[in-house]
């Protein structure tokens, strides 16, 4: 990605990555990630313990993310990426304080849909802002640090959730509440130190796919990402309940398994990003998907090693390959066309999000229990090993 811009500086770039990441932790590990943290909690609450339900809400986030996605890359002329942040953060916020205040499922609902939608404004140009502030060679590193924000999110969920699930009269909409206002500490944050670095945004016709389209690769690297949004929420959305209904972990273990893995998104970003700076990340994604598949097989040992183990990788691939597919756009790309062609793919990402919950809880609704849902993540990441390989040679 070319800025055209003249180096910031170390103070400016570490301001800049904080912030993001800030940014980024609200959008996913808050407002999307911590309902499956949430999910048993809620289930017993409001939706009568159905899974089928609990899948139903999640979807209804994944798809307010998938219109969001639609709707940044159509406006991507009109509406930069610092402010798209800051109207996702608006959105978002708002959806955690309807969401800490839910009295029914309809509620939550609309809640997870300000969320969904507040979460793609965030996130999709998140990437492309930390890269404006790095030297070429750092682009991968840059990406993986953006996402290792949603692994802060993760694990501080998982963490207050234990903390509360342990203390009398603990519930689950307290979560929410103390995530609100973090997401408002991250709004005034974004205003007073994200600045746009970016001019003459073109046109991106509907969702981006106009400017997506002129990239070399783009077809695979849309599938990898389609494959990617399929396989991992069937793992994300349901390991809470994977454990404790079908592993016998107690509440707090599952949560603190729940938060080893998005301790390990922190590192994974960082660490798959900066390899596939240097192997390629056509390789990277090579190797990162059938590894994704061992790693689903292990949890479902319900070993507590093996799972540990399997909750590890996990953690490192869930960062690491959707910041890998990110730097491939940003190599080909500059700091005006970046948005539009990550919204377009993020398209393709948010289709099969808003399946995969769905499809998730009707499965496990149907044998009681998660472990077809578990295999059938393990099988599309195995698919998306192919894509990776059709992309272009030495990319």
């Amino acid at each position: 990605m070319s800025t055209g811009q003249a180096p910031v500086t170390r103070k400016v770039a570490i301001a800049t990555f904080a912030t993001v990441m800030l940014a980024a932790a609200v959008a996913q590990g808050f407002g999307r990630f911590t309902f499956g943290v949430l999910l048993p909690d809620v289930r017993a609450d409001l939706l009568d313990g159905s899974n089928a339900l609990g899948g139903f809400v999640a979807t209804a986030n994944t798809f307010a993310y998938l219109i969001g996605a639609l709707l940044v890359g159509s406006l991507s002329s009109k509406v930069s990426p610092v402010n798209s942040v800051r109207i996702g953060l608006v959105l978002s916020v708002g959806g955690l304080a309807l969401a800490s205040r839910a009295p029914n499922v309809v509620v939550l609902t609309m809640a997870m849909i300000l969320m969904g939608l507040g979460g793609a404004a965030i996130w999709i140009p998140s990437p492309g802002i930390a890269s404006t502030v790095v030297a070429p060679r750092l682009r991968g590193l840059a990406v993986g640090l953006t996402g290792a924000g949603v692994g802060l999110g993760i694990i501080f969920s998982g963490q207050l959730n234990a903390r509360l699930a342990s203390a009398d009269g603990g519930d689950w909409r307290d979560v929410y509440t103390v995530h609100a206002v973090i997401g408002l500490v991250a709004f005034v944050l974004v205003l007073a130190v994200l600045r746009d670095r970016t001019r003459n945004q073109p046109r991106g016709g509907f969702g981006g796919f106009a400017v997506l389209q002129t990239l070399e690769g783009w077809k695979p690297i849309t599938g990898c990402y389609f494959i990617y949004g399929f396989g991992y929420l069937l793992i994300l959305q349901f390991l809470v309940a994977r454990l404790q209904d079908d592993s016998g972990f107690t509440e707090a273990s599952a949560s603190a398994i729940f938060a080893l893995t998005g301790g390990c998104t922190i590192f994974g970003g960082v660490a798959l990003g900066r390899i596939s700076d240097v192997i390629g990340r056509r390789r990277t994604l090579m190797y990162g998907f059938p590894l994704w598949s061992v790693a689903v097989l292990l949890v479902l040992t319900g070993a507590v090693p093996l799972v540990v183990v399997g909750a590890i990788v996990i953690g490192f691939l869930f960062g690491g390959l959707p910041s890998v597919i990110a730097a491939y756009l940003v190599d080909r790309t500059d700091e005006s066309t970046y948005g539009p062609s990550y919204a377009a793919a993020t398209f393709a990402f948010g289709i099969a999000q808003v399946a995969s919950p769905q499809v998730g809880g009707l499965v496990a609704e149907w044998l009681g229990s998660f472990t077809a849902v578990f295999l059938l993540s393990a099988a599309a990441m195995t698919v998306g090993a192919l894509f990776a390989r059709a992309l272009p040679v030495g990319s």
